[in-house]
């Protein structure tokens, strides 16, 4: 297989694992462990799990922005 398609699909699966490693980390502790949703006041919990949300998605999207920002010029023949 072509190096620059294998470079496209590492880039796709690195995207994919580490998103919904993302999602399974919050989802586990906010919606199972009941801290992404307020009862009756906001507790200490709630707002440490939007902390940790709030960060970690910025680093989230930090990385999926250094995973992406180097285009792959498919156009080039370098036979």
């Amino acid at each position: 297989m072509e190096p620059k398609i294998v470079a496209y699909l590492k880039r796709i699966i690195k995207t994919l694992i580490i998103g919904l490693v993302w999602m399974a980390i919050n989802v586990r502790f906010g919606i199972m462990s009941n801290y992404a949703f307020v009862e009756y006041k906001i507790s200490t919990g709630n707002i440490i799990y939007y902390i940790w949300f709030l960060i970690s998605l910025s680093f989230l999207g930090y990385y999926m922005y250094k995973i992406w920002k180097d285009p792959l010029n498919f156009d080039e023949d370098n036979d």
